[in-house]
């Protein structure tokens, strides 16, 4: 017996040690508890997963073997709470997957996704733990629990039937092993597509190919080109701020071509990182799963859980956008056809020139194009205008620090202050590509916003960019759509930023998914009113403040290439919606199904949904299946709520208090319509959105 006593106390001792090694198993001890990434290894996260994973067994355990009757504290809140280090850990290892990723952590992705499927299933399936779940919610109208927490019995109760707890054994089984597969290949979507992005490079060698490209660009290409080891040559890629431009300017018709083929076929190619294969699985898997929980598609089993609910009111509202979009796309087309002609150019226009005109046509209308508005864009100015309308409308202070841990050099840290002093939130903003970065721009966190044995955690934000490098010659410039972006995400993060909490799974953007994007999109209404513009719109060279002249332009050209714009985002919409309401096994090549639910809508040649199938990250791999109509539903919204600011003044610090009080600060407490109409007074109106593209 002592012998196994000091066995067993050796196996502790040796955990014990391991886990002073891993930092992710330690108290941080940074400012601010923030993860220590200067200590993190990849080495690291496995053991760190296994022992939350661990850890967070022995607490159902706990749970389940309670002598005492369910309550609302020893079932719900301690289920709520058994959880906090495997979500530390998994925030940490995903946003590092995303934002600053390596073969290495791809390959324990690989690894960890089946276990955390496993694991997810273990509790979900639980018969003594949903026994005691439904216990507490058969009763909960005997209880006079507060609004949140009647949300999360709620929410937890609905969170176990979707996750199969009624089920049969045999269907529970398959169950899991569908969770388990498509985590896989969900993954491996995203990795295919990062590598077929990174993969394609068009390297120019001759000067005359360059025409047309603004000096600043050709500069970026040249140092992309010499960070490369392609001296005297200029480097053109599939991320944005490299491919955006060079279609909008570039004279070089075949170039365009290439470049925007190479992008539109990625997944596509019939290599190691192809995913027609992987899509069909996807999506047959979640037609299996959405029957075996009793629903008829995948759209309708996710849209319980939206504002919209069903997929006949998704369509409803695309189809009420799309009848003008399309309208008014044709037009436009017609009009860069026409701007062709003129050129005496033999061609007809495709989707390779449809940028390239469009710049062309908005010059010659307006007297306006991209490149006279960047030098008014500097990226750290708009940052800093950005942070001031924050402070205008909510009071917050942005404190560079230097002190904190960051997980890439190029990361800036800020704290987060309130209007009387205090602490809010650290707050990490990432700005430009990397080839371990994936495309596009998002807001994460690496801890959310709740309150722990009484005491309020803080959260830990972060704001994530593929934005235009600075050059040799210039800062960097942003766009109009990338400067609307930064206000974008930074709405998201005030949404995590601000959120006054109670529990984590309904804090901050734990909302339905149309709703989440309200915040955002709100944001971008304030980017280009004049009295904003006068914070941040500075030539960089002289400081000069942007010209009333050209405001009016801005003013004019709003709803210019609006057709296009809307026409681009609503067909991917459709496509999401066309994938995910099928009812039976897709047999169909998805290339063929793409181009069938295309045709079904209408879609001119000239114009590609915005994301084609094969690099559809957000519905294969990002959480918006069924769901990238969102942010069309949450500009009805935005739309409609920033009627109230105007009407109101637009740094009314009242409209704002309520905004916070009753949007931001809320989560997923209560009921997004009832939360809106708390702010705005009403439920939504489709008019200002209308009137805003210019589609009424």
């Amino acid at each position: 017996m002592k012998k196994l006593t000091l066995f067993v106390l050796a196996i502790f001792t040796c955990i014990s040690i391991h886990a002073q090694d891993n930092p992710l198993l330690s108290p941080y001890e940074t400012p601010f508890n923030v993860p220590p990434f200067n200590r993190i290894k990849t080495e690291h996260f496995l053991p760190a997963f296994k022992e939350a994973i661990k850890q967070q067994e022995v607490e159902i355990d706990k749970i389940i073997n309670n002598a005492a009757i369910p309550t609302f504290s020893n079932t719900i809140e301690a289920l709520e709470n058994s959880d906090i280090l495997l979500t530390e850990v998994a925030s940490v290892f995903y946003n590092m997957l995303s934002a600053n990723t390596s073969k290495e952590l791809q390959e324990v992705a690989q690894e960890i996704a089946p276990l955390l499927s496993q694991h997810n299933d273990n509790i979900l399936l639980n018969k003594k733990l949903f026994e005691r779940i439904k216990y507490v919610y058969d009763r909960k109208a005997e209880l006079k629990l507060s609004t949140e927490k009647m949300t999360l019995l709620e929410e937890t109760y609905k969170r176990f039937i979707r996750g199969g707890a009624g089920l049969a054994e045999d269907k529970q089984k398959r169950l899991r092993e569908i969770n388990e597969r498509l985590s896989v290949l969900s993954l491996k979507f995203g990795n295919n597509l990062l590598a077929e992005t990174n993969n394609f490079k068009l390297i120019i060698e001759n000067e005359e190919d360059l025409a047309g490209l603004p000096p600043n660009v050709i500069s970026a290409a040249s140092e992309a080109a010499q960070k490369n080891g392609l001296d005297g040559k200029w480097l053109f890629t599939l991320h944005n701020p490299s491919i955006i431009p060079f279609l909008q300017y570039s004279d070089k018709r075949e170039l365009r071509e290439k470049i925007l083929k190479a992008y539109m076929n990625r997944g596509n190619n019939n290599n190691e990182n192809d995913n027609k294969n992987i899509i069909v699985e996807i999506v047959n898997l979640r037609i299996e799963r959405a029957n075996i929980l009793g629903y008829k598609s995948h759209a309708d089993f996710q849209l319980t859980e939206t504002m919209a609910k069903t997929p006949e009111n998704v369509f409803k509202l695309l189809d009420q956008l799309w009848i003008p979009s399309i309208k008014t796309a044709k037009k436009e087309a017609e009009e860069l056809q026409n701007l062709i002609n003129r050129e005496n150019a033999n061609f007809k226009l495709q989707p390779w020139d449809w940028r390239y005109y469009t710049e062309k046509l908005r010059k010659e209308k307006y007297n306006i194009d991209e490149e006279s508005l960047k030098p008014y864009f500097e990226l750290n100015s708009v940052k800093e205008g950005v942070f001031k309308l924050a402070n205008l409308l909510f009071g917050l202070t942005f404190k560079l620090r230097t002190d904190i841990p960051k997980y890439n050099e190029e990361v800036q840290t800020y704290e987060v202050l309130d209007e009387d002093g205090s602490h809010i939130c650290i707050y990490y903003l990432d700005f430009h590509p990397r080839p371990n970065k994936r495309g596009g721009a998002w807001m994460s966190n690496y801890r959310e916003q709740y309150v722990y044995k009484g005491k309020n955690v803080n959260p830990i934000i972060c704001n994530v960019f593929n934005f235009t490098r600075p050059t040799k010659d210039a800062p960097a410039l942003l766009t109009l759509d990338e400067v609307e972006t930064l206000f974008h995400e930074f709405g998201h993060a005030l949404h995590g930023m601000l959120s006054k909490c109670e529990y984590k799974s309904i804090s901050g953007t734990n909302v339905p998914r149309d709703f989440v994007e309200l915040p955002s999109q709100i944001m971008e209404n304030w980017a280009l009113e004049p009295e904003v513009l006068a914070f941040y719109a500075k030539h960089y060279q002289t400081g000069e403040l942007i010209s009333q002249e050209l405001l009016k332009k801005l003013d004019e050209s709003s709803k210019f290439n609006q057709g296009f714009i809307t026409t681009e985002y609503l067909a991917a919409c459709y496509l999401d919606m066309a994938y995910h309401t099928l009812t039976s096994e897709l047999y169909e090549d998805v290339l063929t199904f793409e181009k069938n639910a295309m045709d079904r809508i209408g879609l001119i040649p000239e114009i590609l949904p915005r994301y084609r199938t094969t690099y559809f990250n957000h519905i294969f791999n990002s959480g918006y299946s069924a769901g990238y109509y969102s942010y069309i539903w949450s500009q009805v919204l935005d739309a409609d709520a920033y009627e109230k600011f105007k009407e109101e003044g637009i740094f009314n610090k009242n409209t704002a208090n309520s905004f916070r009080k009753n949007i931001l600060e809320k989560g997923g407490t209560e009921d997004a319509m009832t939360l809106y109409i708390k702010f705005r007074g009403k439920e939504p109106d489709i008019k200002p959105l209308l009137k805003r593209k210019g589609l009424e």
